[in-house]
């Protein structure tokens, strides 16, 4: 690998979560090199300003967006933006011939008329979205390859989805059956400030909030539906916890085969996931927590059957801010470049 050129990157958005959690990771890629660091709102100012315990490590000042002055210094563009800003500026960086990876929702969905109606964004690039390929390696792996434009997943839909999956591939579930109650650190509300996230407001708390119009439903929705090869309706409630990082999500689904056993599940599970190397699937009566996954870009899942009901629970564990995000997007990078798929990653949480 020492050998390999070193790639171009630009990173748009830089100074939120996301923006940071990619600094760190690219930094250590050893395949890329961070040469731009963009974002209007804080623009002239020192990467280090916003983030000061990277100042020896990250000199770099975050510049104007301007996709003329990015297509000329890098090959590859991470836009980690708030949602309707990527999609201002994607077309034209395509058009340059940058690869794009697009960490907010702006290109997760085919049908902007669904985009619209849970963003309440006008869109007029539809042939750009529809281009666009769903940034999950474990599912799109040959797809995201040949992929120009990735629209990267939202952190509950990863873990979600990985807890699904096999499911709906192989018709093990009855769909409609499905309900998702998940729970999720603070820091996927982001940095800026809000009431609802101060530490007196969320510390020894615990509460649902969007409860029926989470604007990750849809995108579950899709993907679920793709799967499934016909169209897919889900139940999905998400919480917030007094945590900074993390996301477990608690799956429950009526099994079309009332039969089939825990061991029989964890061996199809095991099958499905056996070329994913950010995905483990728990030995029998082992439930994943979300501390094992914190700092890394595993996914961890725990698998029961509860016989009397005839439902299988599916419990999956993520950091939302690596596999859920930042970590999600470098994978895809690593797909798309036809690198190793754990290059530059976190193969360990940080524990305990």
């Amino acid at each position: 690998m020492s050998n390999l050129r070193r790639v171009p990157i630009g990173i748009v958005g830089a100074s939120g979560y996301g923006g940071v959690q990619l600094v760190r990771l690219l930094m250590d890629h050893p395949a890329v090199e961070l040469v731009y660091l963009g974002g209007d709102s804080s623009a002239g100012k020192q990467f280090a300003e916003l983030y000061p315990h990277l100042a020896d490590a990250v000199t770099q000042q975050i510049k104007p967006v301007d996709p003329e002055v990015i297509a000329q210094s890098c090959e590859i563009v991470f836009l980690s933006l708030p949602n309707g800003l990527a999609c201002q500026i994607t077309p034209q960086l395509l058009e340059k011939g940058c690869k794009v990876l697009d960490l907010s929702a702006d290109y997760r969905f085919k049908d902007l008329a669904t985009y619209t109606s849970w963003y309440n964004t006008q869109r007029s690039d539809q042939a750009t979205a529809q281009a666009a390929v769903y940034g999950l390696p474990e599912l799109y792996r040959d797809r995201i390859a040949e992929a120009q434009l990735i629209g990267c997943p939202g952190c509950y839909p990863t873990a979600s989805l990985l807890a699904l999956s096999p499911l709906l591939k192989q018709g093990l579930i009855v769909p409609e059956t499905a309900i998702i109650d998940a729970k999720s650190g603070t820091s996927g509300g982001g940095r800026q400030a809000k009431v609802n996230l101060l530490l007196a407001e969320a510390d020894n708390s615990l509460g649902a909030y969007n409860v029926a119009r989470h604007r990750h439903t849809p995108e579950i929705e899709q993907i679920c539906t793709d799967l499934a090869g016909h169209e897919i309706t889900v139940q999905f409630t998400p919480h917030l916890i007094p945590m900074v990082r993390g996301i477990l999500a608690t799956v429950y689904a009526t099994l079309r085969d009332p039969g089939l056993v825990r061991d029989d599940l964890i061996t199809i599970y095991k099958a499905f996931y056996r070329n994913s190397p950010w995905v483990k699937v728990c030995e029998a009566g082992t439930y994943p927590q979300t501390k094992w996954a914190c700092g890394s870009n595993l996914c961890y899942l725990g698998i029961e059957v509860d016989q009397r009901t005839g439902r299988i629970i599916v419990m999956s564990a993520i950091d939302n801010l690596i596999k859920g995000q930042a970590g999600q997007a470098i994978q895809c990078l690593n797909v798309m470049m036809g690198w190793d798929e754990t290059l530059g990653l976190p193969k360990f949480g940080f524990y305990p």
